[in-house]
C-alpha cells in the first residue's frame, strides 16, 4: 500500500477513535515516523476537541502547535525515563514548561520553617497496614481545580486541614482556598520576598501559620474559589469552619511519613512536578528526577502493589491528590513510587491538627 494512502487511512481511524471515551491518542504517546508533521496535526486536532481549546489568531494557533509538538517529544522522553507510568497528551500539552510552572505550580521552595512549626514526634511503625487510603474513610473532599493560578499551596493546605477537621469532628467540610489566596500574606521576616502571594505562590507551612493566627478557615461555599488574586480579603471570623490547633514537620523517613498519615490524616507535601505535565496514569518512578520542590499536593494514602510491567515487579507507591481537576491523571490523582524520595516527595511533609469550632 502506498505510504500516503496508509497515512490517510490511519488518520481516519485516529479521528474515529477521538470520538470514543478512551481516546488512544490522549491515553498514550504514539511513536513518530516519516509523516510525523501530519500525525502531529491529527494529535493536535484531537487535543483541541477533547479539551475545548481555541486560539485568538492563526499566529497563536501556529505557536501553540509548535509548543504541542515539543511536548509530544517531551512526553516520549518522559515515557522512556519513567516506563512504569503512562505519559502522553494532557490538557497542558500546549503550554511551554515555563508557562506550566507559572500557572499551575506555585510553591515557594524555601525550607525555613515558621516559628510555630515543630517536629512531629516519632511514631511506632511496627503495625502499619500494607495499604491505606483516607478516601475510603471519608476524610478527603472531591478533586478541586486551581485553574491557571499558582495557588497549589492553598489546596494542599486546605486538604490537610479538611482531613484533620474530619478526625476532630467527624464531619467532612470543604474549606476555602480563596481565603488563603486573598488574605494570607504570611512572611518569613528573615527572608525578604518570601511571603505567601496568592496566584504567585506560597508555602503550606506559612499558610498553616496564617490559619493559626487568623483563627481558622471558612467553608468553600461561604468563600468560593475564583482562581484570581485580584479581590479584597473577605474573611468573616463568625463563619470559621475549621481551626488549627498545631502543625508539625514530619521526618524524611518514609515509615514515619506513613505512620503520621495513618494516625493524623492526609498530609501536606511538596514535590517536583516535572513529570506531571505529561502524566496520565500508573506508578510514576522516573530513573532521574530533580528534588527541587515546586508544587504543593496532598498525600492521602499508599499502596503496596503497583505493578510495573516494564520492571517486572510490584512497586509500593504513594497516593497523591492534585488540584488540576479530575480530568488529569487518574481521576485527579497521582501515584509515585515509595522508597527513594523520588522527585523530592519525602522532603517537605507537614501534618496539622484541628480543633472543633462552634460553626460546624
Amino acid at each position: 500500500m502506498d505510504r500516503r494512502v496508509a497515512v490517510l487511512l490511519l488518520s481516519s481511524l485516529l479521528f474515529s477513535a477521538a470520538s470514543t471515551s478512551e481516546d488512544p491518542l490522549i491515553r498514550q504517546v504514539v511513536d513518530g515516523g516519516d509523516d510525523q508533521v501530519l500525525t502531529d496535526h491529527h494529535h493536535f486536532s484531537i487535543f483541541k476537541r477533547k479539551f475545548g481549546k481555541s486560539y485568538t489568531s492563526q499566529e497563536e494557533h501556529d505557536h501553540r502547535f509548535k509548543v504541542f509538538r515539543a511536548n509530544l517529544r517531551r512526553a516520549r522522553r518522559h515515557q522512556k525515563l519513567d516506563p512504569s507510568a503512562v505519559h502522553g497528551v494532557t490538557q497542558f500539552s500546549d503550554l511551554t514548561p515555563s508557562e506550566f510552572r507559572t500557572s499551575y505550580l506555585g510553591l515557594r521552595s524555601r525550607l525555613r520553617l515558621p516559628k510555630d512549626a515543630s517536629k512531629a514526634p516519632i511514631l511506632p511503625t511496627e503495625n502499619l497496614p500494607a495499604d491505606f487510603d483516607w478516601r475510603d474513610r471519608g476524610a478527603v473532599t472531591g478533586v478541586k481545580n486551581q485553574g491557571s493560578c499558582g495557588s497549589c499551596w492553598s489546596f494542599s493546605t486546605t486538604g490537610a486541614l479538611e482531613g484533620a477537621n474530619f478526625l476532630a469532628t467527624g464531619n467532612l467540610v470543604s474549606l476555602s482556598e480563596q481565603q488563603l489566596v486573598d488574605c494570607d500574606h504570611e512572611c518569613d521576616p528573615e527572608e525578604p520576598g518570601s511571603c505567601d502571594s496568592g496566584c504567585n505562590g506560597g508555602l503550606m507551612n506559612s499558610a498553616f501559620e496564617y490559619t493559626l493566627k487568623a483563627g481558622g478557615l471558612m467553608r468553600e461555599e461561604d468563600y468560593p474559589y475564583t482562581g484570581t488574586d485580584r479581590g479584597a480579603c473577605k474573611f468573616d471570623k463568625s463563619k470559621i469552619a475549621a481551626s488549627v490547633s498545631n502543625f508539625s514537620v514530619v521526618s524524611l523517613d518514609e515509615d514515619q511519613i506513613a505512620a503520621n498519615l495513618v494516625k493524623n490524616g492526609p498530609l501536606a507535601i511538596a514535590i517536583n512536578a516535572v513529570f506531571m505535565q505529561t502524566y496520565m496514569g500508573g506508578v510514576s518512578c522516573p530513573y532521574i528526577c530533580s528534588r527541587r520542590l515546586d508544587h504543593g499536593v496532598l498525600l492521602v494514602g499508599y499502596g503496596s502493589a503497583g505493578y510495573s510491567p516494564v520492571r517486572m515487579k510490584e512497586k509500593p507507591y504513594w497516593i497523591i491528590k492534585n488540584s488540576w481537576g479530575d480530568s488529569w491523571g487518574e481521576g485527579g490523582y497521582y501515584k509515585i513510587c515509595r522508597g527513594r524520595n523520588i522527585c523530592g516527595v519525602d522532603s517537605m511533609v507537614s501534618t496539622v491538627a484541628a480543633v472543633q469550632t462552634t460553626s460546624q
